[in-house]
């Protein structure tokens, strides 16, 4: 999750699709819009629900053009060849 969130802060579009689950991946990642800022990741809790399925709920904090936004969820995560795959997610309501 960490390593994804950073992804996100540095723009690093082709590393968050090698680590999106071929059977969720979308074909290609817009990159952040000009102006955006990320500014902080909270992992709220992780579970491991067998040796190859995890969930991570998550509070990301951002701000663009000025306005404070946060994107809280619950992803999935699943293991295949000692890889962890973002698979999807669930938005918790504000």
């Amino acid at each position: 999750m960490r390593s994804r969130y950073c992804a996100y802060v540095l723009n690093e579009t082709e590393y968050l699709l090698e680590t999106w689950h071929a059977s969720t991946r979308p074909a290609r990642i817009e990159p952040n819009a000009t102006g955006l800022k990320w500014l902080g990741l909270q992992v709220r809790r992780h579970e491991q629900t067998d040796p190859n399925h995890a969930t991570v709920e998550f509070v990301a904090r951002s701000r663009y053009q000025g306005k404070a936004d946060r994107m809280h969820e619950i992803s999935r995560f699943v293991r295949e060849n000692e890889r962890w795959f973002y698979v999807d997610g669930d938005f918790v309501q504000k």
